[in-house]
């Protein structure tokens, strides 16, 4: 009998763990998201060695990490004519020619909103 229940509370925990580890679906326009989406393109730009901005173009998934604030995003982004640091680099036009450059990136970031911290834990980008 001891047995049986301590197998059942290993699987239910077990199970609440498997589960908690899935990502689902969200509103890609969900508050807590555009935030991350906003930290994500930020930490990408502070870390390129190019002199250029990226900008956010489009969100092509949009996901949450059940029972958690960690969010999975797939972007596209587009290098724009004007500095990293510049302001208002959402109006900033794309650069075309030589100097046109995408990316596609998925970031996991790691919110606590009422801290206001944001933590990337894995990043992938490609150049499109």
């Amino acid at each position: 009998m001891l047995q049986q229940v301590a197998l059942a509370v290993g699987l239910i925990v077990l199970g609440t763990h498997v589960c908690s580890s899935t990502f689902v679906d969200i509103d890609k326009n969900m508050p807590p998201f555009t935030v991350c989406v906003e930290f994500a393109v930020f930490q990408f730009n502070e870390q390129q060695e190019d002199e250029f901005a990226y900008k956010f173009l489009r969100v092509r998934r949009s996901q949450r990490q059940k029972l958690t604030w960690i969010y999975l995003m797939d972007v596209e982004m587009g290098r724009t004519i004007c500095k990293k640091h510049d302001e208002d680099i959402d109006n900033c036009p794309l650069q075309e020619g030589e100097g046109e450059k995408m990316v596609r990136c998925t970031f996991i970031v790691d919110a606590k909103p009422w801290n206001f911290q944001y933590t990337i834990l894995k990043s992938n980008c490609t150049k499109n």
